[in-house]
């Protein structure tokens, strides 16, 4: 997918920073809109379609985890959450709720160019299988979903990179350095997260994993029946 077919959507209440983005990412032929809030951004979703969201934490009104949390309950849109930097916990709360990527103010635009490269490029990116069972838990990395006993849950970009690995290649460990480099996830912390909220979507037991397992002192495990 070329560039120019690309559609962003900038939601940060800082009139400087939308505008220096707009005018950067609109330099490398990307489409760009703009909200300064959460009912802008949600009145721009509905009528039409991005392929990524910029997403500012800290914004008056609905803040950007609460705005991250109703988009993904309807929309497989990748979202890149711009936080504090330093703020760990804050940025494991983001991906908790479903942000496939963070990055802490300040940044360099060109960071966020590659990051949402990276997205565009997982998110577009043909499995010449899409389904796989893990136990009785049916992943469908196209439809970015785990169903398991009737329920069905989202996985985010950095899950889907991860399992992408895991199930092409089942019963090798992986270190949080590998994971991390395959997620785009660098505080161990955010990756020890990540597997935990994986494991509650493909465990029938999570806190008793038969599939996704530790390997202590090496990494983690994907086992497929």
């Amino acid at each position: 997918m070329e560039n120019k077919k690309l559609h962003i959507l900038i939601v940060d209440d800082d009139d400087r920073i939308r505008s220096l983005l707009k005018e950067y990412l609109s330099e490398n032929q990307y489409i760009v809109s703009t909200a300064e809030n959460a009912e802008q951004a949600k009145i721009k979703l509905e009528f039409l379609k991005f392929d990524v969201i910029i997403l500012d934490v800290m914004m008056p009104g609905q803040n950007g985890y609460e705005l991250t949390k109703e988009v993904k309950k309807t929309k497989k849109i990748p979202i890149i959450l711009l936080t504090a930097k330093g703020e760990v916990e804050n940025r494991i709360k983001g991906l908790e709720l479903g942000a496939d990527d963070y990055l802490g103010k300040p940044f360099e635009p060109k960071e966020l160019l590659l990051r949402i490269k990276n997205i565009i490029r997982y998110n577009n990116k043909t499995e010449i299988k899409s389904k796989y069972f893990v136990g009785e838990a049916q992943v469908d990395l196209n439809k970015m979903n785990i169903s398991l006993q009737q329920k069905i849950r989202k996985i985010n970009t950095s899950e889907k990179k991860v399992l992408i690995e895991m199930l092409s290649n089942p019963g090798k460990t992986f270190s949080r350095e590998e994971i991390g480099k395959i997620s785009g996830i660098n505080q161990e912390r955010s990756i020890d997260v990540m597997i935990t909220r994986l494991r509650q979507k493909l465990e029938i037991n999570p806190k008793n994993p038969k599939f996704l397992q530790t390997i202590r002192g090496s990494g983690y495990v994907l086992w497929i029946e």
